[in-house]
């Protein structure tokens, strides 16, 4: 065969290989992917190749999903609430096992009723609850006067011990005329203030509970003022003023919703507020650096002498006699 038929022979040979080829689907145009409907609307992030740490957490498990067995695929489980975070603290049981497994609602954050968690809303003072040492405070406001934006009344109080359970929760009734109620965030209606007691009422539970505590709050003074009590400074533990929280802040005031979300893993205000569940955190916050509070107070305060004579110091914990030395005469 000569080399010009063995050349056109090849050429008809390619032309008809490339004929046979499946012919690939046309790309689609900016403008026609924008008409094309997604399944889900959520935008996807890419993956990071860095691992960033779980948010610290008061139970003893690690609250990253992917060390239960949870996959990245897979969603989350629901976050824990300050409630469901003391309780399963104090009964030694993962948080997040025990909301995957009764999956609380944003709306009715709570865990299978228990004395530690059931909250009775405007009910007074809570006689089965013991108070304890330590107990937990937190209040609502509304707007009164022709500046609510500036001026203040107290509205609700609610009051915790250690361990969460709900010592104390009542509507107030302000003394002057309210002009904003702030729904939005203090979650006060005109029809929750028509059960509310009385200021003085109040006033009166509340100083019989705090008396010979260590009240724990955030930016208590507020709190303090609202209620036109006093407390002692000493037996304070104001969770906005500790150094290691307010690194966070980078030396501000934290706020008390970035503190449970990035320390505790708790989702709270995210709406209405609740008094109880507030007070909760904020003694979850305190109870997760408790040692770190009490060094700081030892620091301030120094150590407290007891009526039989020793004195308790406060930063390693450990009760010491105070020892006089003796005079010898030569």
């Amino acid at each position: 065969m000569e080399l010009k038929n063995l050349s056109s022979n090849w050429k008809k040979l390619q032309l008809t290989l490339k004929n046979e080829e499946p012919k690939k689907p046309p790309k689609r145009k900016a403008s026609e992917e924008i008409l094309q409907p997604r399944h889900n609307a959520a935008k996807r992030s890419k993956p990071n190749s860095k691992s960033s740490k779980p948010p610290l957490a008061l139970w003893k498990s690690s609250t990253n999903p992917s060390s239960m067995g949870f996959s990245a695929s897979k969603p989350t489980p629901p976050t824990p609430s300050a409630s469901l975070a003391l309780w399963a603290e104090d009964n030694d049981i993962p948080a997040r096992d025990l909301a995957a497994a009764y999956g609380p609602s944003s709306k009715n954050p709570s865990i299978p009723p228990t004395k530690s968690t059931s909250d009775s809303i405007n009910a007074g003072l809570s006689s089965n609850v013991e108070a304890g040492k330590y107990i937990a405070i937190d209040c609502e406001m509304v707007g009164v006067g022709p500046t609510p934006d500036h001026d203040s009344a107290l509205a609700r109080v609610s009051l915790v011990n250690y361990h969460g359970e709900q010592l104390y929760d009542s509507f107030v009734l302000p003394k002057e005329a309210v002009t904003d109620f702030r729904t939005h965030v203090s979650g006060i209606t005109p029809q929750l203030l028509k059960s509310a007691r009385s200021f003085e009422e109040v006033q009166r539970d509340v100083a019989g509970l705090m008396q010979d505590k260590i009240l724990v709050g955030h930016a208590i003074r507020n709190d303090l003022e609202a209620l036109m009590l006093g407390h002692p400074r000493r037996d304070i533990r104001d969770t906005s003023r500790y150094p290691g929280f307010r690194a966070l802040a980078g030396g501000r005031t934290p706020a008390l919703k970035r503190l449970a979300k990035e320390l505790l893993g708790l989702e709270i205000q995210g709406g209405e507020h609740s008094s109880i569940e507030d007070a909760r955190a904020t003694m979850l916050l305190f109870r997760r650096e408790k040692e770190g509070f009490e060094k700081e107070h030892a620091k301030r305060w120094g150590t407290a002498r007891k009526a039989d004579g020793t004195t308790k110091n406060v930063e390693d914990g450990k009760t010491e006699k105070r020892q006089k030395k003796k005079r010898v005469r030569k």
